[in-house]
């Protein structure tokens, strides 16, 4: 998958060329159904297909204090889109200058660097430009005068819920696993570099991986049937979330792993947690030897039948 830094470098991509445009956090289903259109109208054409999207989150620029957490890093984001098919990835910075730009110098912008561009597609609701003033209506304007096709994605629903990266938080806090399985068509998985840790899983005679989760949206505190994966490879695993009430604890939110079946050194490697199944709360333990029992029958919960 090529991926580009900067909207110029769009210049070398073989035309026509469609965009996908949007945040794409979590690379949910509705962010799937654009991408698939995208892909196909190139198809039709022999063009390229591109996915657009922006880092940072366009809401840590406006709104530090008040963004949201993320349901994919931008390391993660970019495997979920080559597990998609994408072979065109744009990761625009997010700048004071961006923020300034105007919904009609942005798509001017577009015209300028896509040789040519064929078409542009986006989530129905989506509104971008400084006062957010596009939308698909201006686009589609915008397209009949310029010569390049719009699509206008609408919604994609389960249970009657619209899948939206802000439902799929709100479900994931609150442990609703399923949800945010079908609303992704995968597990819900965080990615992130495994960290130094204090090594007491290793002292209990179960070592874990630390894994930074910073900005990232988690479940609710407990223990986690798991798939972990390494590079091409996966393990099963048993995840610990939470501030490790039995130990000697800092009071901050950890996650853990212990992978089945692994040996090997991890530190500084990216890896993706996939929780499967909630397991049990997290508690604290009367004895050392009373969590060092359970975390046994934790583990045998998850081995293979």
């Amino acid at each position: 998958m090529k991926i580009f830094r900067e909207l110029t470098e769009l210049q070398s991509v073989p035309g026509p060329v469609f965009l996908a445009i949007g945040i794409f956090d979590g690379v949910h289903r509705g962010h799937q159904a654009l991408i698939v259109e995208a892909q196909a109208d190139a198809a039709k054409t022999g063009g390229t297909a591109v996915v657009m999207t922006f880092e940072p989150h366009p809401m840590m620029f406006f709104q530090r204090a008040e963004a949201p957490l993320r349901l994919s890093s931008p390391t993660h984001k970019s495997v979920l889109m080559e597990r998609q098919g994408v072979t065109h990835l744009a990761v625009l910075p997010f700048r004071a200058d961006r923020a300034a730009q105007t919904a009609e110098e942005f798509v001017h912008e577009l015209l300028r660097v896509c040789r040519p561009l064929g078409g542009i597609c986006v989530g129905a609701e989506w509104r971008f430009g400084r006062g957010r003033m596009g939308d698909v209506m201006f686009l589609q304007k915008m397209g009949a005068v310029n010569g390049f096709e719009v699509d206008g994605i609408p919604a994609v629903k389960i249970r009657g819920e619209v899948i939206s990266s802000t439902a799929i938080r709100l479900a994931v806090a609150r442990g609703d696993l399923n949800f945010a399985c079908d609303a992704f068509g995968r597990p819900y998985a965080v990615m992130g570099t495994v960290i130094e840790g204090r090594k007491t899983g290793r002292q209990l005679g179960w070592p874990t991986a630390n894994i930074d989760t910073e900005g990232l949206q988690l479940p609710p505190d407990g223990v986690y049937e798991s798939r972990v994966i390494v590079g091409s490879a996966d393990y099963r695993a048993v995840a610990n979330l939470g501030i490790r009430p039995t130990l000697v604890s800092s009071g901050t939110r950890v996650l853990e792993v212990h992978l089945l079946d692994f040996q090997g050194d991890l530190y500084g490697m990216n890896v993706e947690v996939e929780f499967l199944r909630f397991l049990r709360g997290e508690k604290k333990f009367a004895s050392v030897q009373d969590l060092k029992a359970q975390i046994v029958r934790d583990v045998a919960s998850v081995q293979p039948q």
